[in-house]
Parts: C-alpha cells; sequence; structure tokens
C-alpha cells in the first residue's frame, strides 16, 4: 500500500475538495479537516495543510497534486546494489502523460513495495508499452570497475548512460527527469567528468519512487531484470542465491565456494562486501 505525504497550498487544498467532493466522509478527528475515502484510496487533510494519501491509488492521485506538475515525465532508479549475489540493474523510463493510466491500473510503486511475482507479472507490460532504458553491470565487470570506483561513481555512471541511452534510441527526454538521489547534485556530476556524455537536465530527489510514477517505473523494470538475471545464474550453476546480504547468503557464498572454488566468487557476487571475507 502506497503512502504520500504532502504539505499543500490553500488553493491546491479546495481542488483537492472540489475535485473529491462527492467522496467527503465524516470523521471524527479534531486535527483532519477533510477526510476522502473510494476504492483503494483515502485522502487525509489535515488542518496543518498536510495532505496524507493512502491505499493502492494513492502514488497515481498524489502524484497529481505535488508541487511539481506531473505531466510528461523521466525516471531512473538502481536494483541489486545492496544484494551480494547478482549485477547492477539499472532503469531509466519515459511516461506520456496518457499513460499514468496504465501504470495506476498495474499498480505500478517503488519496486521495494512490491513482491517478486507482482514485479514480474507487471514489468513485460511497462517494457513492452514505455519507452526505456537498461544497464546491466555484470558481477564480474562490477567488480573490476569497483577496483577504481566506489559503488556511487558506479550507480551515477549507469544512471547516466541509461539516460544517454534514450537519446541514442531517439527518444525526447522531458523537462521532468528524475534520478532517486544517491549522492548530491554536485558530487553525482563530478563522478561523470571523464565520461564522454553527460546527461545534465535532472532532478534530484529523495524518495523519488514514492513521488513520480516515472521512477516507480524504472524501480520495477531494474527489479525485473535483476530477477530474470538471478534466476539464470542459478541455472547456469545448478544451486541457489538468496537475495540480500544476510546469513543465507552466506551460506550459498560458501556453497559455491565448495563447489566451484572461492576464488570463482568473483562471477556471481560482489567481492568487497563483508560476506565475501566470511567465505571459508
Amino acid at each position: 500500500m502506497s503512502n504520500i505525504s504532502l504539505k499543500l497550498s490553500k488553493e491546491k487544498i479546495e481542488q483537492l475538495k472540489n475535485t473529491f467532493k462527492a467522496d467527503i466522509k465524516p470523521n471524527k478527528n479534531e486535527y483532519i479537516d477533510t477526510f476522502i475515502q473510494r476504492d483503494k484510496l483515502t485522502i487525509s487533510i489535515y488542518t496543518s495543510g498536510k495532505v496524507v494519501f493512502q491505499g493502492e491509488d494513492a502514488l497515481f492521485y498524489g502524484s497529481a497534486y505535488l508541487d511539481k506538475k506531473i505531466v510528461r515525465q523521466a525516471g531512473s532508479d538502481e536494483v541489486g546494489t545492496g544484494d551480494f549475489f547478482g549485477p547492477v540493474c539499472v532503469c531509466a523510463c519515459i511516461v506520456e502523460e496518457e499513460q499514468f493510466p496504465l501504470l495506476d491500473k498495474l499498480g505500478v510503486t517503488d519496486s521495494k513495495q512490491l513482491t517478486d511475482d507482482k514485479i514480474v507479472k507487471i514489468a513485460p507490460t511497462l517494457m513492452k508499452e514505455l519507452k526505456h532504458s537498461l544497464c546491466i553491470l555484470d558481477n564480474e565487470k562490477y567488480n573490476r570497475a569497483h577496483e577504481k570506483y566506489n559503488l556511487n561513481a558506479i550507480k551515477a555512471k549507469l544512471h547516466n548512460q541509461a539516460y544517454i541511452n534514450l537519446l541514442h534510441k531517439g527518444y525526447s527526454i522531458p523537462k521532468a527527469a528524475y534520478v532517486d538521489e544517491f549522492a548530491a547534485k554536485p558530487l553525482y556530476f563530478k563522478y561523470l567528468m571523464d565520461d564522454k556524455e553527460v546527461y545534465h537536465d535532472l532532478t534530484f530527489e529523495t524518495k523519488a519512487e514514492s513521488k513520480y510514477p516515472a521512477v516507480a517505473a524504472a524501480s520495477c523494470i531494474a527489479r525485473y531484470a535483476f530477477i530474470k538475471k538471478m534466476e539464470e545464474m542459478e541455472a547456469k550453476y545448478k544451486m541457489s542465491f538468496h537475495k540480500g546480504a544476510g546469513d543465507d547468503v552466506n551460506k550459498d557464498a560458501n556453497a559455491f565456494a565448495a563447489k566451484y572454488g572461492k576464488n570463482r566468487l568473483n562471477e556471481v557476487s560482489k567481492t568487497h562486501f563483508k560476506n565475501y571475507e566470511l567465505v571459508k
């Protein structure tokens, strides 16, 4: 279930009340001025001016009332950076104004809020309908890159490449283009100083995947790519690989080392993780 909390102007609050006037319900909370309820959505308008959207449709309706108007937009997000096993996947995608209802229908939200089964179900439709670019850095290439760059620098280069790929595909990137902020804007572009092509017209925001549908869609596509790559690894090495970096991952790493040798862990894992040091 999505949850978006916003501070809106009096004008936007009146607009919101008018839009949902048929759905206004009685409430006994002295701090809530207006309570709106409809299928898959509740909106609480507090006397302080804070507005909270909750429910499956919160992302879709809440986004429309952000100070930065939601129209045609682009977004990028990454998956796999916290997982010992598997690649790092970055997706950038474009959502046209008429495609917002599709995202709402599919239940698109931050991939961390969705099950893998849900991701596998909706991501192919997103990949078919949305203009997107997907960058996948496998473990061997990742480990070589990490010898030279830190994790945030690697992420910056992948996000930038994803946007550059959109341009190379002939797509026009909207002015509303968002990155889920993992590094301050000046530092992000410092990481890209040696890159031949750099896309600059980006907005950096924390928790962007819960604010902007394009970032949420990108996170779903990136997660789908990560899931599929993990499945390919399991089929190739005939063993299971847990996600994350916990105790189950350590067991898998030791099982892999026993079967193939610790020196081959660089094929399937990020060797700078502490998990690698625990392998016997």
